[in-house]
C-alpha cells in the first residue's frame, strides 16, 4: 500500500512539473494576445515545445556563483523552495490511492509559511544589497497576506467542520460557496495573488526598482528552479480555489477546467493591472482584507454555533 502512495505521489508530482512548463507557454500566449502580437510559436506545433526548450536552455548554461555568498543556503534555498512547492500537493484530495489527509488545511499553512523562510534565505545568503532588501520587503509581503488568508480559511473550516479539505467537495454537491462568500473568494485570490508574488504584488521580481529583488544573483538553473516553484505554487491555489470555492470531484474533468479558468485569471490579472503602490501594500492588507476576514470569520462562528444549538 505505502509502495502503491509513493507511486502515486511521484505521478503527481511528474504531472505538476508538466503541468508548469505548459503554464508558461499559457502565459506567454495569453499576454501575447492581451499585448496584440502572437507569443511564442516558433518551437515545435504552435510553440508547444517553446517550455522544453527553455528548460534545456536554462539547465545547461553555465552556474555562476558569487564570491561572497554563502554557498550551502545560497545553492540548496531555490532547491528547497520547489521542494516546498511541490510537498504540498500531497493534501490533494483524491478519492483514493493518495494519502488521506485529516489535517490537510493546517499541512497547507505550514507549507505555506515554509515558503517564507526560502525567500529569506535566497536574499540573504546571495551577500548582495539588492538581494537583501528584496527579500526583506517579500516577506513582509507575504506574511502580512498570509494572515488574512489563513483567517478566510478558519471561516470555512468553522463551516464544514473540519481541516480534511475532502469535506469541501462534500459541502457544495449542490451548490456552490462562491455564491454564499463572493467577498471572500475575491480577497482569497487578491491574498493568493500576493503569497505566489504575482503581478500586481510583484515587488518580489519588480526589476525598475529593486533589479529584480531577491534573485538577483541566481542564474540558469537556480533561477529556473526560483520560476518553477512560483509557477508550482500558482497552480496549487487555483487547484485549491476550485476546491474551496466551485466544488466539484476531483475524478470529473469539468473541476481540472475550472483549474484552468482559475489559473487564466492569474494571467489575465498580469497583463492588465499595473504594479501595485508599494506604500498602498499594507493598507491593504491590514486595513482592508483583515477587517473583512474577521467579520466572516465570526459570522461563521454565529451561525455554526446556532445551528449547534437548534440540533440540541
Amino acid at each position: 500500500m505505502t509502495l502503491i502512495m509513493v507511486i502515486n505521489y511521484l505521478l503527481l508530482i511528474i504531472c505538476v512539473l508538466v503541468g508548469v512548463a505548459f503554464v508558461t507557454l499559457l502565459e506567454r500566449k495569453i499576454l501575447g494576445y492581451i499585448q496584440i502580437r502572437k507569443g511564442p510559436n516558433k518551437v515545435g506545433f504552435m510553440g508547444l515545445l517553446q517550455p522544453f526548450a527553455d528548460a534545456v536552455k536554462l539547465f545547461t548554461k553555465e552556474q555562476t556563483l558569487p564570491v561572497m555568498s554563502n554557498f550551502l543556503p545560497y545553492y540548496f534555498s531555490p532547491v528547497f523552495s520547489l521542494f516546498v512547492s511541490l510537498i504540498v500537493w500531497l493534501v490533494m484530495p483524491y478519492e483514493l490511492g493518495l494519502m488521506n489527509f485529516t489535517m490537510s488545511t493546517l499541512f497547507f499553512l505550514c507549507c505555506t509559511s515554509l515558503g517564507v523562510y526560502t525567500t529569506m534565505s535566497a536574499g540573504w545568503s546571495s551577500n548582495s544589497k539588492y538581494s537583501l532588501l528584496g527579500s526583506l520587503r517579500a516577506v513582509a509581503q507575504t506574511i502580512s497576506y498570509e494572515v488574512s488568508l489563513a483567517l478566510i480559511l478558519l471561516s470555512f473550516i468553522f463551516l464544514v467542520g473540519g481541516f480534511d479539505l475532502c469535506l469541501f467537495s462534500l459541502y457544495q454537491r449542490d451548490v456552490w460557496l462562491l455564491w454564499f462568500t463572493f467577498p471572500l473568494s475575491l480577497i482569497w485570490f487578491a491574498s493568493c495573488l500576493a503569497e505566489t508574488n504575482r503581478t500586481p504584488f510583484d515587488f518580489a521580481e519588480g526589476e525598475s526598482e529593486l533589479v529584480s529583488g531577491f534573485n538577483t544573483e541566481y542564474s540558469s538553473g537556480g533561477f529556473a528552479l526560483i520560476f518553477m516553484a512560483e509557477y508550482a505554487s500558482i497552480l496549487f491555489m487555483s487547484m485549491l480555489f476550485s476546491l474551496i470555492f466551485l466544488g466539484g470531484d476531483l475524478i470529473s474533468p469539468f473541476y481540472y477546467l475550472k483549474l484552468v479558468m482559475v489559473a487564466f485569471a492569474f494571467v489575465w490579472v498580469r497583463g492588465t493591472l499595473p504594479r501595485f503602490r508599494y506604500d498602498k501594500l499594507m493598507y491593504l492588507a491590514w486595513k482592508s482584507f483583515l477587517p473583512v476576514a474577521l467579520n466572516y470569520l465570526v459570522f461563521f462562528m454565529g451561525v455554526k454555533t446556532i445551528c449547534f444549538i437548534c440540533m440540541l
